[in-house]
């Protein structure tokens, strides 16, 4: 299963590590992704997604049926 956020498609990112000389090697940027689990008041159950741990604060932030209305019309869920 690929490394990408459920709700705002945040994926692996691709850098250099430089060393003190300056050489540069190819490394990658991993999500930080959780498995969480979400109440919906309004459907009464719970819902699981695998989210980026910065995507979780927008949720406490913003609430569930605010992040998950914003990604279906961005188109990350159907």
């Amino acid at each position: 299963m690929s490394r990408v956020c459920d709700l705002t498609g945040k994926r692996a990112m691709v850098g250099n590590n430089v060393s003190h000389a300056m050489n540069k090697t190819k490394r990658k940027f991993s999500v930080n992704l959780v498995k969480k689990r979400f109440y919906l008041p309004e459907e009464d159950r719970w819902i699981t997604l695998r989210v980026a741990a910065s995507t979780v604060k927008t949720i406490n932030k913003n609430g569930i049926a605010a992040v998950l209305k914003k990604a279906q019309s961005e188109g990350f869920i159907k």
